[in-house]
């Protein structure tokens, strides 16, 4: 873990706090390494049962680092800016999507303040995101930066508000208010700025609770409909409950009702 990262764990849930408020909390490489190693003791340790992924300040994120782009760019060295990001890219930022979207346990994105650039894809690889009222997410990189979207962003938006939608906050630079992202169905929720945490912590409890393999399950499942026609789909519900109803997780969940009493799912290990 680096300074620009905090990680503990309480209780089967791991906090993974980035830890940079007086800049926003900038995707710096220390923040992007701070995270990777965080994502790596969640796969490693079995106790942990849920992630929660938030932000210390005034901001979640206001992604890239630009006034490091910007001394780079005015003494470039053997390799141009752009090398330089991809190399970034391909090493660090699109690992941290990846991760966050594998891990072996739900992921829950508290979000406070802004959430900018690759600040948004971040925010919302998560499984469930919860917002303050305050936050609100921003694309700047057409009209401001003549880019395209990155961090996963041009995958999630469309998905989850469709291509005009999508679009249009990537062209205009609008910036999308928290209470609207959970009207589009962007983000779970949005609730008062002073609930964001303990609104945040309940949730990824409640999410811990779960069978351990419930959320990669489910996770699979809803990836294959976005290509999947009705047939195929129903052929993988087919198969996936043929296999899972074997499973321990099924049999309590039957006895639990037949008791009257809240399953209890055993964990990863």
């Amino acid at each position: 873990m680096t300074h620009a990262t905090l990680f503990d764990v309480q209780d089967g849930i791991a906090t993974l706090t980035l830890n940079e408020p007086e800049r926003l909390n900038p995707l710096t490489p220390q923040l992007q390494e701070g995270v990777l190693a965080a994502l790596q003791r969640v796969r490693e340790d079995t106790s942990i049962r849920a992630l929660l992924l938030t932000a210390r300040g005034r901001g979640f994120c206001v992604g890239a680092d630009l006034g490091e782009f910007g001394r780079r760019a005015a003494a470039p060295g053997d390799e141009s800016l752009g090398r330089y990001v991809g190399r970034m890219m391909e090493a660090t930022g699109n690992p941290m999507i990846a991760g966050l979207r594998s891990l072996p346990v739900p992921v829950v994105c508290a979000i406070n303040g802004v959430a900018a650039g690759g600040g948004a894809g971040l925010a919302l690889a998560g499984d469930m995101v919860v917002a303050a009222r305050s936050a609100y997410f921003y694309l700047p990189f057409v009209p401001a930066l003549g880019l395209v979207p990155d961090m996963g962003a041009s995958w999630v938006l469309p998905r989850a508000v469709g291509r005009a939608r999508a679009l249009g906050l990537a062209l205009t630079g609008e910036k999308l208010s928290a209470e609207k992202a959970a009207e589009w169905g962007l983000i779970w929720s949005c609730v008062d700025d002073a609930e964001l945490q303990p609104a945040a912590r309940a949730l990824a409890t409640r999410l811990a609770a779960l069978p351990a393999q419930a959320i990669v399950e489910a996770r699979a499942v809803f990836a294959a409909s976005e290509r999947n026609d009705l047939d195929q789909q129903l052929a993988l519900e087919r198969e996936r409950q043929e296999v899972l109803i074997d499973q321990p997780s099924f049999g309590e969940g039957v006895r639990a009702f037949a008791e009257r009493r809240p399953p209890v799912f055993r964990g990863r290990g």
